[in-house]
């Protein structure tokens, strides 16, 4: 069972964690990042102590943490109770959600074992954004994707706007990287069957490409430049969704549910 303490000083030492996040939640390989994964707002906390990541604490304000108390009683983590304005002067913004949970970054998911097990499989190249990434995460989740490649110029999906955005889904679908760039492509070459999203006009429109049947990944780029032509040549098929009233692309999330939506099969 959680443990509960008040605190009332924002020096407080225990809430270190939860300090200053405007900067704190950086990869640790940037200044100031810790690589903490960070959860915001009762549903994604609750997505986390369900998740494989390690959680080390929770702030809240507590009517939020009163709403965890089903969940935390069967975690051993501490769980910290402050009033709204010691939390926002921890944080470092205030927090309309009222309650935060970090953690741990759990073991990386190895590609290949990833590939092996998945039937559904988007495949990422140069999705920096984090919202159109979290977005991405739950679409995926939402039509039975069963994990995420990251090629070259993704960011990072355990950044926090990636996960609040995802509504924690990202803390639920399984992600690895998929290195080299494009030629790790080639490790999908014994099972699945690769199609590269793009608008072009030669590409073959979604409806017919057949991606229902069998095992499939799709590959999403960019918004603006979309996918490399390395990314589409090394893919076996290039398929394009149709657009009316010369509107040449989608945000990349619509494109993708748009595309997992056709992969899963569902007719509604």
């Amino acid at each position: 069972m959680a443990r509960v303490f008040e605190v009332t000083e924002v020096d407080d030492p225990r809430v270190d964690d939860f300090r200053d996040l405007s900067t704190a939640d950086r990869r640790p390989d940037r200044p100031g990042g810790r690589g903490l994964v960070i959860a915001e707002g009762v549903v994604v906390v609750e997505r986390l102590l369900a998740s494989p990541y390690p959680v080390r604490a929770l702030l809240g304000v507590r009517r939020r943490i009163d709403a965890l108390a089903d969940q935390l009683a069967e975690v051993d983590v501490p769980a910290y109770v402050a009033d709204a304005d010691v939390m926002a002067r921890v944080v470092g913004f205030h927090l309309n959600r009222g309650v935060l949970a970090v953690a741990d970054r759990a073991e990386p998911v190895d590609p290949d074992a990833l590939i092996a097990r998945a039937r559904r499989l988007a495949v990422l190249e140069g999705v920096g954004d984090h919202e159109n990434l979290g977005a991405l995460f739950r679409n995926a989740a939402a039509l039975g994707v069963d994990g995420v490649l990251l090629g070259a110029g993704c960011s990072d999906p355990l950044y926090r706007r990636s996960i609040r955005v995802s509504m924690g889904h990202v803390l639920r679908v399984p992600f690895a990287p998929l290195d080299p760039w494009p030629a790790g492509l080639e490790r999908l070459a014994n099972g699945h069957r690769v199609a590269a999203l793009t608008p072009r006009a030669d590409a073959m429109p979604l409806s017919r490409a057949g991606l229902d049947s069998g095992p499939v990944a799709i590959v999403l780029g960019s918004e603006g430049p979309g996918l490399t032509e390395e990314a589409i040549t090394a893919a076996d098929v290039a398929v394009r969704i149709p657009m009316h009233q010369d509107v040449d692309s989608l945000n990349v999330a619509t494109a993708g549910a748009i595309a997992f939506h056709a992969m899963s099969g569902a007719a509604g």
